[in-house]
């Protein structure tokens, strides 16, 4: 096609303000694909802090999709699944028809640079190609981590990305203890083969470690007091992968006693790069290989608790500004208009 196709995007136009703006997906130039999407998933980490306005505002945007800023209004999300409708005369390795996922703003239709998509696996639920973002930043966690076989890790937060850290952590043999204060949580975690805790009890994790404390501890829950807690928990010399990103959030830390003695180790993960000391046997395309290898291999499904169509957005930020327990990964479904309009 070479016309422009209407399209419904999501913009944040202040703090907790949401809104739905009507935007044109352009032809795709020769490197680029138009896509018409299926589903979005919210990050309950950034995007929460986004939505709350809880990111500073001078901080630059880290995605060639994103429009905007932080200061607003800002069109943000990474973690979108569709079917491609056109393809770039250069484009290889994608053609129309594909179900992919890709690292673009909440849409309804998009064009983006082919290289930003990746082709999901056959066999697969297109619908949940959205945890395509997730399960990478869960597998970089693991990278960093890099537990040895029949080390014990905490894992701190069993929202979606902690969930999937500890599926991830027990198919590489590592004996997890999950924490989290939301029952409906410890469930899953308890599913996935975790010993799943209400807090971080440094004198629990002893009993359940023979007294050594967790060989590791990663916190994922997005709470600056939680840092502190793993800190404790881990054995002498252990080490503390800080998954989280807490924003504008001051955290505060008293390190003259277990951590100084202890020599515990802390190291900040975050996707964007990978562990240096697996270069160069690793690379950007390897991890995201290893990511479609694994997407069919984890229990997604059960991470969904709630589906919204776009034009529900406002609703669907305001329940995940209201942390009920009961909201584990909120998704946006879309109607293929653009798909339909191709058949």
């Amino acid at each position: 096609m070479t016309a422009a196709i209407p399209a419904q995007a999501i913009w944040f136009t202040a703090p907790r303000a949401v809104t739905i703006q009507r935007e044109e997906a352009p032809p795709p130039n020769r490197n680029e694909v138009r896509i018409a999407a299926i589903s979005s998933l919210i990050s309950h980490g950034t995007e929460r802090l986004v939505y709350r306005g809880e990111v500073d505002p001078t901080l630059p945007l880290d995605l060639p999709t994103l429009r905007g800023s932080f200061a607003f209004p800002l069109k943000y999300g990474y973690a979108i699944a569709g079917r491609v409708i056109d393809v770039g005369a250069d484009v290889t390795g994608l053609q129309v028809g594909d179900l992919v996922a890709a690292l673009h703003p909440h849409q309804s239709v998009f064009t983006i640079a082919a290289h930003l998509v990746k082709r999901l696996p056959d066999n697969f639920d297109p619908a949940l190609g959205g945890f395509y973002a997730n399960v990478e930043t869960a597998l970089t966690i693991c990278h960093d981590a890099a537990p040895r076989l029949g080390e014990t890790v905490l894992v701190c937060g069993q929202g979606v990305v902690g969930l999937l850290v500890t599926q991830l952590l027990r198919m590489a043999g590592a004996q997890v203890i999950a924490v989290d204060p939301v029952p409906q949580r410890r469930a899953l975690a308890t599913q996935f083969g975790a010993i799943a805790l209400a807090q971080a009890d440094p004198a629990a994790i002893a009993c359940l470690t023979e007294g050594r404390g967790a060989d590791i501890a990663i916190e994922v829950s997005g709470a600056p007091t939680a840092l502190q807690q793993t800190i404790d928990a881990v054995a002498v010399e252990g080490l503390v992968v800080v998954a989280s990103w807490y924003g504008q959030k001051p955290v505060t830390l008293s390190l003259g006693s277990h951590f100084h003695r202890g020599r515990v180790r802390l190291r900040s993960s975050q996707v964007g790069r990978l562990a240096p000391e697996m270069l160069p046997r690793w690379d950007y395309e390897r991890r995201a290989a290893m990511v479609m290898n694994l997407l069919p291999r984890l229990r997604l499904e059960e991470l969904v608790s709630h589906r919204f169509p776009i034009t529900r957005a406002a609703e669907a930020y305001a329940l995940l500004d209201a942390a009920t327990p009961e909201v584990t990964q909120v998704m946006f479904v879309y109607q293929d208009e653009a798909l339909k309009r191709n058949e």
